[in-house]
């Protein structure tokens, strides 16, 4: 969020605040509606005062209208769903979960025990990766040692390429395909 945003956040907030207490002492009988209003039309009648109380209006209802119909957030947002955002002096890149997503997937079919290979990344905040990949495997495999070489691999290779840390491969082995016999007539 801008500096200005956040003054602007604060100043409503305050605003609010102050509203919130008034209206909470007229409702008590605490604070009596005729002072308020003797306030007020002090307040409306110098020159100075309604400029004031004219120029925030204006300004919060211009805020108001931004906070209702544009989302300051948006485009951020779209891109973090993506993917991850990198910045540097010399730009930005967004590495995308497509890219992770076929890179992991190139890196399972690389181990011959793996077939039927489908991943799927989730990204945080902290441009940590969790990866999560659904696999068969032959009948021949050793699933422990398979699944152990394939998650070290995957987060080498990421970390690598990407400079993205990998909080996690969750691997589940979807299948254990039987081993084809080839007949012979």
């Amino acid at each position: 969020m801008k500096i200005i945003e956040k003054v602007a956040l604060t100043l409503f907030s305050t605003l609010i605040l102050i509203l919130s207490v008034i209206a909470c002492l007229l409702v008590f009988g605490w604070l009596k509606v005729d002072f308020i209003a003797e306030i007020l039309t002090n307040i409306m009648n110098d020159q100075v005062g309604s400029n004031i109380v004219l120029g925030s209006s204006i300004i919060f209802i211009l805020m108001a209208i931004r906070c209702i119909f544009f989302d300051s957030n948006s485009k951020e947002s779209v891109e973090y769903k993506n993917g991850i955002l990198l910045e540097n002096e010399n730009g930005r890149l967004l590495i995308t979960k497509e890219t992770i997503e076929n890179l992991v997937k190139s890196i399972a079919k690389g181990f011959d025990s793996a077939e039927d290979v489908t991943t799927q990344i989730e990204l945080d905040k902290e441009n940590s990766v969790v990866v999560f990949v659904h696999l068969n495997v032959k009948e021949s495999a050793n699933i422990k040692e398979l699944v152990a070489n394939l998650q070290n691999k995957i987060k080498d290779t990421i970390k690598k390429t990407s400079d993205l840390d990998v909080k996690e491969v969750n691997i589940k082995v979807k299948n254990i395909e039987p081993t084809k016999e080839i007949v012979e007539e």
